[in-house]
């Protein structure tokens, strides 16, 4: 068995997402437990930090006994043991570089969304496929264990024929002013490329389609921004310019509706930040980040409506915890295996920038959608 490494270029670290769950809890992970499997080899992901701020670079990468990190994106990509550029900066950023790592001859991987328009999105898979290299977009909501036990359900035919989806994601995101903020404040701002629609009906693109194997064949969205003024990061007031909250209805072939509420103006009362329901004529499972619950057509009680008396039925009682069956590591460190084995020894991989260019295009129909009032069919 050879072992043998491969450098990653990782722009974007200094973020949050960048840091703790592609950084800490990916990459590092993979080479501290020894590389990722690939055939009759193990690869080691050795890693090279890229970012605007050195300050913080130095510290991240004194914090981690990292010896390779840069401010100079060119010089990263020149560098001929790096084999795969990944960039989790604010979208606005991703094209330009990610057209600079395809003409260097890396693959690349991004966070979603790629970038602003689909139209974009396309073009930079029709790039990367012209070079031969890979290219793919982080989908993490997918490899959650909630959804990976709704996913079993579904592939065991336990829903029968599956009715409709309703999800709800979302929490409250404090202002700035008298608690700091959970996110930053370039999601609020619509020039920046921030706001709920384009952030979220990405994933909700993705996990319909992962899930249910079906792609949204229209939509009809209502997009708002319930807190017009927020504080930065610098403690100053700024106008949100981006929504915060969508209500949408994706209609996916076959008849199937999946209604989903996304809000960073609600607060929550529900088990998880995120769930979904899925009825189906045989048995229905509400699924959230980690546990997934059931309950069969048989098994199905019978209320009858009445406002005047105390309902007799404790209705979440009867409803069945779906089992592990199995060990559920972090979803982003899986998937990274995924696209890494994709890269080295040609693995499939659903995940590409074709797949990133469908969710784009969905969140640019929904802001349509709004903007009009109309239901928006997606083109084929």
């Amino acid at each position: 068995m050879a072992v043998r490494t491969i450098g990653i270029a990782l722009n974007g670290v200094t973020g949050r997402m960048g840091y703790r769950q592609h950084l800490v809890r990916s990459v590092l992970a993979l080479r501290e437990r020894g590389g990722v499997r690939v055939g009759d080899d193990v690869l080691v992901p050795e890693p090279l930090l890229v970012g605007r701020n050195a300050d913080k670079l130095k510290e991240i990468a004194q914090r981690h006994d990292l010896p390779r990190w840069t401010t100079d994106l060119d010089a990263a990509l020149g560098d001929p043991d790096v084999a795969v550029y990944f960039d989790a900066q604010v979208t606005s950023a991703h094209v330009p570089a990610l057209t600079a790592a395809i003409a260097a001859g890396k693959h690349v991987y991004c966070e979603k969304p790629v970038a602003a328009t689909p139209e974009e999105v396309a073009e930079l898979a029709r790039l990367a496929d012209a070079a031969g290299v890979k290219h793919g977009v982080v989908a993490d909501k997918l490899y959650l264990p909630g959804i990976r036990k709704l996913r079993r359900l579904v592939d065991g035919g336990f829903f029968g024929r599956v009715l409709s989806v309703r999800g709800e994601f979302g929490y409250w995101v404090f202002e700035g002013d008298w608690q700091a903020a959970q996110r930053p404040s370039w999601n609020y701002r619509a020039e920046d490329g921030g706001g709920i629609v384009v952030d979220m009906f990405c994933h909700w693109s993705y996990l319909l389609e992962g899930v249910f194997g079906r792609k949204v064949e229209a939509v009809t969205a209502r997009a708002v921004t319930h807190l017009p003024t927020r504080w930065d990061e610098r403690g100053e007031p700024y106008e949100a310019t981006a929504d915060d909250a969508a209500y949408a209805v994706f209609e996916l072939a076959d008849g199937l509706v999946a209604q989903v509420n996304s809000s960073w103006a609600t607060r929550v009362h529900r088990d998880e930040l995120v769930e979904f329901q899925v009825d189906g004529t045989l048995g229905s499972a509400v699924a959230g980040l980690r546990r997934c619950v059931a309950q069969p057509r048989a098994v199905t009680p019978k209320p009858v409506w009445d406002p005047d008396v105390p309902s007799s039925i404790d209705f979440r009682s009867q409803w069945q915890e779906v089992p592990d069956n199995g060990v559920f590591d972090n979803g982003f460190l899986v998937q990274w295996e995924e696209f890494l084995r994709h890269v080295a020894g040609g693995a499939p991989f659903g995940h590409d920038f074709r797949s990133g260019a469908r969710g784009v295009r969905l969140a640019a129909l929904g802001l349509e959608s709004s903007r009009t009032g109309r239901r928006i069919e997606v083109p084929a």
